[in-house]
């Protein structure tokens, strides 16, 4: 049976190395028994106990073989954004006699043309995780402390083994320009910055699915809330990754059918640097751009002209009536400086 996946600690944040936000393994010392690719892929990865390939036992990681040298083995990985990473997870599942049993990460940055072959050489590497020991079959879970956004990472372990699945937590750091612009930008694209910071709840799926890249893939790729069986209605807080002036909203309920919301409002307000406390606090002020409208199932709502209110803000939330899931939120509108 697939395993739970661990992620209240980093609640909140972006995994920057998804394969989905365009996260990839460029190159690894070794990767023998199991492709370097999969360590970025969703879930925890499986176990099938009768599959075998011409090298060996199948696995769904990363794998190097046997180390019979002096060394390590290690992978570079190309974030999906550039940004400062608050958290790792390093999931060993399904590795039990074969786990590497300890690991470190270093980080770099590397911009511009053929920056992924230019990693390769990068000599000035920061150790942002010391040598730290890992368990097997595990969801291995380190904060980082270091301040500085980086563009890849190189996770190191010691000597060899395998590891199923690397989660890279963090703040995006969008690269805007240094004056406001006249072209219209979803502002909180988790790839501009933007993040999800707090819901009433998300029982079936998460809420950073809202604001991920592309349309949903099915109905667990978005952000979906258990039946409301009392008062009141489910809400989700987004900070915008610039603070601006909102011109269209777009509220996608793709893939769900039985299970949409039946009505949905926005409310909006500017408060750069608030603490989520203060934004969840019930008297804070809130002004609505978006009355209570209707939802359909499993499809795309645009709202311009019935926007109320443009701003300039730093926050949305989304609130829907009573319960049930969005696939995704888009917020299109013009930076404010």
């Amino acid at each position: 049976m697939q395993q739970p996946i661990i992620t209240a600690s980093f609640a909140g944040l972006v995994d920057l190395a998804s394969e989905r936000l365009g996260g990839k393994a460029l190159a690894t010392s070794d990767d023998f028994f199991a492709e370097k690719e999969n360590l970025l892929k969703a879930g925890r990865g499986v176990f099938i106990a009768d599959k075998y390939t011409d090298r060996g036992k199948w696995m769904d990681g990363w794998e190097s073989r046997r180390k019979r040298v002096p060394g390590h083995d290690w992978c570079i990985i190309r974030l999906g954004v550039p940004g400062v990473v608050r958290g790792v997870d390093i999931d060993t599942n399904h590795f039990l006699g074969n786990h590497p049993p300890y690991a470190s990460i270093e980080g770099c940055i590397v911009e511009g043309v053929n920056a992924d072959e230019k990693v390769l050489s990068e000599q000035n590497w920061t150790q942002i995780l010391a040598k730290s020991p890992l368990n097997a079959g595990s969801q291995n879970l380190f904060t980082i402390t270091a301040e500085q956004a980086f563009t890849h990472l190189r996770l190191n372990i010691y000597p060899d083994g395998g590891v199923a699945r690397f989660r890279v937590y963090g703040d995006v750091v969008a690269q805007w320009r240094p004056v406001a612009g006249a072209d219209l930008v979803d502002l909180v694209a988790v790839e501009n910055g933007g993040r999800a910071v707090a819901c009433s709840d998300m029982f079936f799926s998460n809420m950073q699915n809202l604001i991920m890249p592309g349309r949903s893939e099915n109905m667990g790729d978005g952000w979906e809330s258990r039946r409301r069986r009392g008062p009141g209605h489910d809400w989700v807080i987004l900070a915008l990754g610039h603070q601006g002036t909102i011109e269209c909203i777009e509220v996608d309920t793709n893939h769900f059918k039985g299970n949409y919301p039946d009505r949905c409002s926005i409310e909006a307000c500017y408060a750069p640097g608030q603490s989520i406390d203060a934004l969840n606090w019930p008297q804070f002020d809130w002004q609505e751009i978006l009355p209570q409208t209707k939802l359909e199932a499993h499809a795309r709502r645009n709202f311009g002209t019935e926007l109320t209110a443009h701003g300039p803000f730093t926050h949305v939330r989304l609130n829907i009536y009573p319960d049930g899931g969005v696939s995704r939120l888009r917020i299109h509108g013009r930076i404010a400086s």
